[in-house]
């Protein structure tokens, strides 16, 4: 029994006190103090990338395609020749339509003639003037002749040029519908293929009628469209290199969505390394999906810390401040446009204010701190590109 009794008495001594647990000292955190920052104003949308000019190569004239003088899928110039249609009925009407204007050419010079006698005829004893009459009337007949040939000869010469079929703009044209030895025509063949501009590209992409006021009301007074630029974040997480401009914003706000259509103009030269032409060239792809960063030009100050700083609960976000004789303080912060790494406050806070940026997992209003400066990269909030709050 008593040993029993030694046994639990020694594991009462071991054991410490419940509130011992509580008495380790002040906790250690990292301090940083609320200063200005600059930071880009950046909203993000969803876009879809749109080729500038589309065109779709369709035959004007009826016959045989003779020839496709393309690689599918190559970038084309304009005035390239691309298809060729069997020439020779076209040919011969040209021809024949020639032949006919000369007949109406020879008539009319007779004719010409034969009023320039009836008129000399006029004011003599042998002169009738039903005779000049029939004349006249014969010569403008004639030259009315001349010119319906001379439209028909016109006319032919167009359908000639037809069997020629060219590429009307630059761009990158897609694979043929049609091969050669087929009947083509305005009615019967269709598209035979489809040039798609290459650079610039437009980025289309919808903005809610909320926020093209808050943009609006963000860039008013600071030029507007030019005010901002236009980034893009493409499928695989990179910033595409190349900036944009807006240059569009539609006039109606579409009634299923709540939202406008906004367009901007961004180049797509071909990527450094590749030839000019050659598949998958340029980083652009007409229907592609990328995200839209529209940003302010001038940089903004703002009040900022640590985005690691900031707690949230029920109630909205807070941060732990350093308050009298170094115990932690709550503090509650309204937050603007931010960043991954940096909070812009817009109330709650001052400059100068010591904010704990380390260490908050063990805080609770009132604890005494430890308080030292922050791990660098923490401390001071540097300029930054700003998100969607």
């Amino acid at each position: 029994m008593l040993r029993a009794v030694v046994v639990v008495l020694g594991l009462w001594l071991v054991v410490p006190p419940a509130h011992a647990q509580f008495n380790s000292g002040p906790v250690a955190v990292g301090v940083v103090r609320a200063t200005r920052t600059p930071i880009t104003e950046t909203n993000q949308f969803i876009g879809r990338i749109q080729a500038v000019s589309r065109v779709a190569l369709v035959a004007r004239v009826t016959g045989f395609l003779e020839k496709r003088l393309f690689v599918e899928g190559s970038e084309v110039k304009t005035g390239q020749l691309l298809y060729q249609i069997e020439k020779g009925p076209f040919q011969a009407d040209v021809e024949a339509k020639q032949a006919a204007l000369a007949q109406a050419n020879a008539l009319l010079q007779n004719a010409t003639l034969t009023l320039a006698r009836a008129q000399s005829l006029l004011n003599t004893p042998a002169g009738q003037r039903a005779n000049y009459d029939n004349a006249l009337a014969q010569q403008r007949s004639q030259a009315a002749q001349v010119l319906a040939a001379q439209a028909n000869l016109q006319t032919a010469e167009i359908n000639f040029g037809y069997t020629d079929i060219r590429a009307p703009i630059d761009g990158r044209i897609t694979s043929t519908n049609i091969t050669e030895g087929n009947v083509v025509g305005p009615g019967t063949s269709g598209t035979l293929a489809t040039i798609v501009s290459q650079d610039p590209m437009y980025v289309v992409f919808p903005i809610s009628s909320r926020a093209a006021d808050d943009l609006r009301e963000q860039f008013a007074g600071k030029g507007g469209f030019g005010a901002v630029v236009v980034k893009l974040l493409m499928p695989d997480g990179k910033i595409y290199p190349q900036t944009g401009k807006l240059d569009y914003l539609a006039p109606t706000i579409a009634t299923t969505t709540d939202t406008l259509t906004a367009r901007a103009v961004v180049p797509n030269p071909t990527v450094p390394g590749l030839t000019p032409g050659d598949q998958g060239s340029r980083a652009l792809v007409d229907g592609g999906f990328v995200q839209v960063l529209v940003q302010g030009i001038t940089p903004i100050e703002v009040l900022g810390i640590p985005r690691a700083a900031v707690l949230t609960d029920q109630q909205g976000d807070y941060v732990y401040t350093l308050g009298p004789d170094d115990t932690a303080q709550q503090t509650r912060i309204q937050l603007g446009q931010s960043t991954a790494s940096t909070a812009a406050v817009i109330s709650g806070l001052h400059e100068g204010e010591q904010v704990i940026s380390e260490g908050i997992q063990k805080l609770r209003p009132g604890v005494k701190v430890l308080p030292g400066p922050a791990t660098p990269g923490l401390s001071a909030p540097a300029s930054e590109t700003s998100g969607t709050p």
